[in-house]
């Protein structure tokens, strides 16, 4: 057990969005999104598990990139058949573009 610490998750999503493009309102807008959903929960106490689902359910969003970079620790890929699931996953919600 450990007591939330907001700097733990900046300093995460800060390495997960490296040389990514976003602004300091948007990273904020971001870590308010995580953190509002861990407190709709309600709980006294909250999974590392929680909060890890949260950060990649917001950063999926955000930034693709980003979010590979995270999932790739969080989930710990053992291998690169998952990770191409992943990505695959990523590729195919894409919107086509137009010719």
């Amino acid at each position: 057990r450990e007591s939330y610490s907001r700097t733990k998750l900046e300093k995460g999503l800060q390495s997960s969005l490296t040389k990514r493009p976003f602004t300091e309102e948007q990273f904020a807008q971001l870590v308010h999104a995580i953190e509002t959903d861990i407190q709709k929960k309600k709980q006294r106490e909250i999974t590392s598990k929680d909060i890890g689902e949260s950060v990649m359910r917001h950063l999926r969003k955000f930034d693709k990139v980003a979010y590979i970079r995270f999932a790739s620790i969080y989930r710990a890929f053992t291998d690169v058949d998952k990770f191409q699931t992943e990505l695959k996953s990523l590729v195919s919600e894409r919107p086509k573009r137009r010719p």
